[in-house]
């Protein structure tokens, strides 16, 4: 009779076996979604990448709003403006601007600049808003010359591996997509040079993505194109599928080798 009950018991228990066993795998299958849940900026099969201008590299920086620009302005073709004056639309007062003053480019467009008020200046390269300052100016001075820099132009690169992300101030308002990985410190061990995408905010629209295959000397043609005040530099990782898999089942193998342990010492009694 004792071995019979425990026959029965045997097989009761290989029957709840096999069904915490069918669970389990069940579970791993659905946990197995959240495998490389860390690769950002997806897009979706067929995703119409965006492609510069007239299928060219602009190589020049082009000013955008919240650019912080410093402006220097000479007059006789070289000698140094020591003071200029503007007015406060609400108190009408006179105040001295120097070189060491930040102009910021508004949301809008355009900048305040000194007793000219307001001037449009996004989407101008340097040059050519220092042309327009000119101009401008030259209503005001004898033959000006003006001189402008940005002093907080960013970018942020992901180069392929999770932690290694860096916000990048660029002195060199011509920075290429190739400089600034390079100041980040490269493309990283998982990152996948042939997938580097450069994300372009823009202003009440979608943003500007596009797609650069760096991994052949082809791409050489994107690496040179010049980024952008808040541009982001996204190196898409390599999938680690097999690594993810073992690592999010680890916990679950050592449940079932538990069971299966279990199992086998009331099998031996």
């Amino acid at each position: 009779m004792l071995r019979k009950a425990f026959h029965i018991f045997v097989v009761y228990t290989s029957f709840l076996t096999m069904r915490l066993l069918i669970l389990v795998f069940f579970i791993a299958a659905l946990h197995s979604c959240t495998i490389n849940k860390n690769i950002m900026f997806k897009t979706h099969l067929g995703y119409e990448y965006d492609i510069p201008v007239d299928s060219t590299i602009d190589k020049e920086y082009r000013l955008v709003p919240n650019d912080r620009l410093n402006m220097r302005v000479f007059t006789n073709n070289g000698a140094r403006l020591i003071e200029m004056t503007t007015f406060s639309g609400e108190t009408g007062q006179r105040f001295l601007v120097t070189s060491d003053v930040a102009f910021l480019v508004r949301p809008d467009g355009f900048v305040e600049m000194p007793e000219i008020g307001d001037v449009y200046v996004q989407g101008l390269t340097l040059r050519e808003a220092e042309i327009q300052l000119e101009q401008m100016y030259s209503k005001l001075y004898s033959s000006p010359y003006v001189i402008l820099n940005v002093i907080n132009n960013r970018v942020m690169v992901f180069p392929g591996s999770g932690g290694d992300a860096r916000v990048i101030t660029l002195a060199n308002n011509n920075t290429s997509v190739i400089e600034a990985l390079a100041l980040a410190g490269g493309i990283a061990m998982r990152g996948n040079a042939s997938k580097v995408k450069l994300i372009r905010p823009v202003a009440g629209t979608d943003p500007d993505v596009y797609l650069m295959d760096l991994s052949t000397i082809e791409g050489i043609q994107y690496a040179n194109m010049s980024v952008q005040a808040n541009d982001i530099i996204y190196v898409e990782p390599v999938p680690e599928i097999a690594g993810e898999v073992l690592r999010d089942l680890a916990p679950i193998v050592t449940l079932v080798t538990s069971i299966a342990l279990i199992y086998g010492v009331i099998g031996g009694l």
